[in-house]
């Protein structure tokens, strides 16, 4: 379990930097964990791994534009980057935070980023922190959304622009709340997810609100040290009940992402699902047993991640990652904006 064992060379010109020119425009690297077999196809090629009875777990979390530049009162440069949400009422809603200025902010400090929408320091929390009280007229949501810039992760190394804010959101985003996109389900269009309802597969919804969490490096030599920050979730009593319908009658749940499969196995108990919400701390690495999830999309993750340990977990770490160097080798596009792996 050293996290040198989960490290894999990869050149930097496959780390994708804008999407496909459609969403379903990308690759597919399918794996079967019974037979060790890889295939490589085009991603609209994923409908023929259904089968009639299937149910496919989908993550509706929505991505919120967390990226607010704004000026201190002395004219300095600041961003503030949404993180969690402490409290609202109608006037002010607290936030955790990270904060980014030429000087730490002092408690008091007040930023401004538009004529009616501010924030003010609060209290500094654990590091890196702070806890922020926004202060606006009408809808605080609205009004991030009108100034707000959309997180890209780090590894997208250009400034966000209107098209990622259509593309850098799955179809069935719903609930705001994430700061990155649960991005295997970037790659599904109405049509395909048309095409696997009549084709006799059930799609279901839960929440995972993605946080910073996903792109922090693991910092510790024994991946077993590693603590996981929390996620908030929400399993509907619809989709535990659909679920373990499906499972008592020996049809495959698919887990849409990582983020999805994090929700579903968080919330089993022995071999049921639970309705309900709640955090989710779970840290999945290889000797994991999962009680929910038979199949599961994703797509290609960075080195020494948590997302990677998942995915070695899921299908054994030696096997995902002879995989990764078939991707490289055949150039596959890799990360958010990248390719996608079926794995069976």
């Amino acid at each position: 379990m050293q996290l040198t064992n989960f490290d894999f060379l990869l050149p930097d010109e496959l780390i994708a930097q804008v999407p496909a020119a459609r969403r379903d425009a990308s690759r597919l690297l399918c794996l079967d964990r019974q037979s060790t077999t890889v295939e490589s196809r085009e991603f609209a090629d994923i409908l023929e791994y259904f089968k009639p009875g299937d149910v496919l777990v989908v993550n509706d979390t929505k991505v919120i534009p967390a990226r607010l530049l704004g000026h201190k009162q002395t004219g300095g440069k600041v961003e503030i980057f949404l993180v969690r949400q402490y409290s609202n009422d109608t006037q002010t809603e607290e936030w955790l935070c990270l904060t980014k200025s030429s000087k730490p902010l002092r408690i008091g400090t007040v930023v401004d980023f538009a004529t009616d929408f501010s924030a003010e320091v609060l209290e500094e929390m654990e590091s890196p922190y702070r806890r922020v009280r926004f202060h606006c007229s009408g809808d605080f949501m609205q009004k991030v959304e009108a100034v707000g810039h959309l997180p890209l992760p780090p590894y997208i190394k250009r400034e966000d622009n209107q098209e990622d804010h259509s593309r850098y959101q799955t179809i069935f985003a719903r609930e705001k709340g994430a700061v990155a996109a649960p991005t295997a389900g970037l790659h599904f269009t109405e049509q395909i997810l048309q095409q696997l309802t009549d084709a006799g597969v059930e799609i279901l919804n839960l929440t995972l609100h993605v946080g910073l969490g996903t792109f922090l490096p693991v910092r510790v030599d024994n991946i077993r040290q590693h603590k996981m920050h929390a996620e908030l979730f929400s399993i509907p009593e619809k989709t535990a009940n659909a679920v373990n319908l499906a499972r008592k009658e020996g049809r495959r749940v698919f887990a849409l992402g990582t983020t999805s499969a994090r929700a579903l196995e968080t919330a089993a108990d022995g071999n049921l699902l639970l309705a309900g919400s709640g955090d989710s701390e779970i840290f999945i690495y290889p000797g994991y047993q999962f009680k929910i999830v038979d199949a599961l999309i994703t797509n290609f993750h960075l080195p020494k991640s948590t997302l990677l340990m998942l995915v070695s977990a899921f299908a054994g770490r030696d096997f995902i990652l002879s995989a990764y160097q078939r991707a490289v080798e055949e150039r596959f596009r890799f990360f958010s904006y990248g390719d996608c792996m079926l794995i069976l």
